[in-house]
């Protein structure tokens, strides 16, 4: 199972014979010699992460902000959606405010996607983490996507409210939050008036999606304790057990997405690697299926991204997370050679983030089967990173299975999950299929939103 140097060679020279192969299709430009001396030994996997590469699904579909197309990122509408959408997590970022409540939000600031310059007037440069939760319950975080993105404005969406993590696994389990005649969350309270949690009520658009949710942990330098109070709000909510066997049982439906029932019900994610030992420390002794992203773009070499793997693996994760280019500026790190050194660790690859069916079709499979042979080797990518589930699920259903049907499948396997969950007794991951969205709907997403009271 070790990578050593002369195997990372191998991989290095094999990447450089593909990569000419493949230049009417990618930017596969290698600066590094391959000297043995500057390519790094690769670390290795324990048995502890290994298992939990085996239990985590793979052609699987993450909701980035639930949708930044559709509806104002992080947002219930933009949650509810990417559920009944047919996503398979959903992707949230994470802040904490003064009295301790994490958020689903992006930024640091709120000058971005809230109204907190007519609201806050002199604290407009404030962090979220000088706000209490009551104090950032005034803002309103939808109206700015409609003046942003007019042809996809809805009158709905203007005074919509910051969600917390708790707010995303509620609506993971098909619920929504309760609100009084005016719109207002319905909220419980201590003695002092206090916010305590929000109340919440089963969705009556809910379609029986059970979806898995996907955190990241954003500039965890500034929110010192983050990992240790969302071990917390997951731990009371049922979604984080120290041992899996504990986890709360979520019902799910035949035909439905269910890995909100299984133990990668949580993938936890950051860029920083301090915050990524933050994680493992703080979820001890358990070993949760992580993500480490990376940008390793300018001049990148095996040398360099064989260090930026060895810190992940150094730092607890299971998985890599490698950027398309899919921003101009921001060139891939994902192309032919970076996928065969994080292939030839054992680690699972989530890249983000995905909007074009291009996109799709140059790191999944029929761009770099040059040979039109066939095989999930060619699949750079066990999930993805997407702002348009819609678009992805129609990809998977009308262009990948396709190539499947006629021989050429590029589809990564479930085995390892269905042989994990017929071992301990997990129904959704012993009967996952390697195309998981073949029993989903092509839906449209303006009718989702209709359907969902938007």
């Amino acid at each position: 199972m070790k990578t050593t140097k002369k195997n990372l060679l191998k991989v290095a020279t094999m990447a450089l014979v593909f990569g000419a192969t493949l230049t009417s299709c990618t930017k596969d430009v290698i600066n590094d010699p391959f000297s043995t001396n500057d390519i790094p030994e690769l670390g290795t996997l324990d048995e502890a992460r290994l298992e939990v590469i085996a239990y985590t699904p793979k052609n699987a579909i993450i909701a980035h902000r639930g949708t930044e197309f559709w509806a104002p990122e992080e947002s219930e509408a933009a949650m509810r959606w990417a559920r009944n959408q047919g996503a398979d997590y959903l992707e949230i970022d994470v802040q904490m405010t003064k009295d301790g409540v994490v958020l689903a939000l992006h930024d640091e600031s709120l000058s971005r996607t809230t109204d907190i310059e007519n609201v806050y007037p002199t604290r407009e440069v404030d962090y979220t983490s000088s706000f209490t939760y009551d104090e950032l319950l005034k803002l309103d975080i939808g109206s700015w996507f409609n003046a942003a993105v007019p042809e996809r404005a809805r009158e709905s969406f203007v005074g919509l409210d910051m969600l917390c993590v708790e707010d995303v696994l509620a609506i993971a389990e098909g619920k929504r939050i309760k609100r009084d005649e005016n719109g207002k969350r319905v909220v419980e309270r201590d003695a002092e008036g206090n916010y305590l949690r929000t109340v919440y009520e089963p969705d009556p658009a809910d379609n029986g999606n059970r979806p898995g949710v996907y955190i990241e942990t954003k500039s965890p330098i500034m929110f010192p304790g983050v990992e240790r109070q969302l071990r917390k709000v997951l731990e009371e909510n049922g979604w984080y057990a120290a041992d899996i066997k504990d986890l709360k049982e979520i019902e799910t439906f035949p035909g439905k997405v269910g890995f909100a029932n299984t133990p990668a019900r949580v993938i936890l994610q950051t860029f920083d690697s301090a915050g990524l030992a933050s994680m493992k420390a703080a979820f001890a002794p358990r070993v949760m299926p992580t993500l480490y992203l990376m940008m390793d773009m300018v001049n990148s070499t095996p040398a360099s991204y064989a260090m930026m793997i060895n810190t992940g693996i150094k730092n607890g994760a299971t998985h890599m997370g490698p950027n398309i280019d899919y921003v101009d500026g921001y060139p891939t790190s994902l192309n032919v050679w970076q996928t065969e050194m994080i292939r030839s660790t054992g680690m699972d690859i989530h890249a983000w983030s995905f909007n074009t069916n291009a996109q799709y079709l140059a790191y999944t499979g029929p761009y770099r089967d040059i040979a039109r042979e066939g095989g999930a080797e060619y699949n750079a990518c066990d999930m993805t990173f997407t702002n348009r589930t819609d678009l992805t699920i129609k990809y998977y259903k009308e262009t990948l299975a396709p190539y499947a049907d006629a021989g050429r499948n590029y589809f990564r396997s479930n085995e390892s999950c269905r042989e994990w969950g017929k071992k301990n007794g997990n129904e959704v991951l012993a009967n996952l299929p390697d195309d998981i969205h073949a029993s989903k709907e092509i839906l449209d997403p303006r009718k989702v939103l209709d359907d969902l009271g938007y």
